[in-house]
């Protein structure tokens, strides 16, 4: 089986048993500012997505419909295929790194490592934010730059207006690419933003957005919970500082309860 960092929009992950960091090259730093000039569309992006999606789901273990995990996840969000506008197709990667992504096509992919420490308030939120960062068309921009680095534009290749074909190979490091890039903080607030409404609009627990940071934060820190479940989130530092921000809008809408210490399971959550 090929395998492919996993590293994406939400966390950033150590590689695990079924993972193996595909070499990036030279082409993963290779863009320049006449690159910046490619007209790329909505289609453009909904178009490569799908490719970095149908090239990662050959080259991961897929839960099939039978599996807790799809279970799990179908019972969560088999209403929410449609949401805001945004046609979506979930699956669960069956891998030990602790992840979640979404992308332009609306193809949602949370890992089985997450779903694992995750209560389902928490899965979804964390998957609320992802959906948030499709809606606020940010992976439109990480899937752009994650096709100039694949594609290798310089400034005699850019000079096309138009998207261009990618190899297997190219699709490969776009997909690593995407899966490797990091969103401004103003993206990620807006996320947690959506994140929040998309509970609270629904009548979930939105406190289940507070504990999803702190074990984020947890799992970002050092200490004997690092030698059983990957670190996470190391390039989101203010895991806690989110969560504070939550629960101050919780306790604003009068929807905050006190969810007490919070801590990282010690049996897996899907069952």
């Amino acid at each position: 089986m090929k395998k492919i960092l996993i590293s994406a929009l939400l966390i950033s992950a150590v590689t695990g048993v079924q993972a193996q960091k595909i070499n990036l090259g030279k082409a993963a730093g290779v863009v320049s500012k006449g690159a910046s000039a490619l007209t790329f569309s909505n289609a453009d992006a909904i178009k490569l997505s799908k490719e970095s999606v149908d090239y990662m789901d050959k080259n991961n273990p897929i839960a099939g419909p039978k599996d807790p995990y799809t279970v799990r996840l179908n019972k969560l969000f088999a209403k929410h295929k449609s949401q805001d506008g945004l046609n979506l197709n979930y699956k669960v990667y069956k891998v030990t790194d602790i992840n979640a992504f979404a992308c332009a096509d609306g193809s949602v992919r949370v890992f089985s490592s997450l779903m694992d420490i995750m209560t389902d308030d928490e899965l979804l939120a964390v998957i609320g934010h992802e959906i948030g960062h499709v809606k606020n068309e940010d992976t439109k921009d990480g899937i752009k730059s994650a096709y100039l680095k694949a594609a290798a534009m310089d400034a005699a290749s850019s000079a096309s207006s138009t998207v261009a074909n990618l190899s297997e190979t190219q699709v490969g490091k776009m997909a690593n690419a995407f899966l490797d890039a990091s969103h401004s903080k103003k993206q990620e607030n807006q996320a947690d933003d959506y994140s929040y409404d998309f509970m609270k609009s629904n009548k979930y627990n939105v406190v289940g957005a507070y504990t999803a940071f702190k074990k984020l934060a947890l799992l970002s820190e050092g200490g004997s919970p690092q030698s059983k479940f990957q670190k996470m989130f190391n390039s989101h530092p203010d895991s806690n500082k989110r969560a504070e921000a939550i629960k101050k809008k919780a306790e604003k809408d009068g929807l905050w309860k006190d969810p007490g210490t919070v801590s990282l399971p010690t049996a897996k959550l899907t069952k």
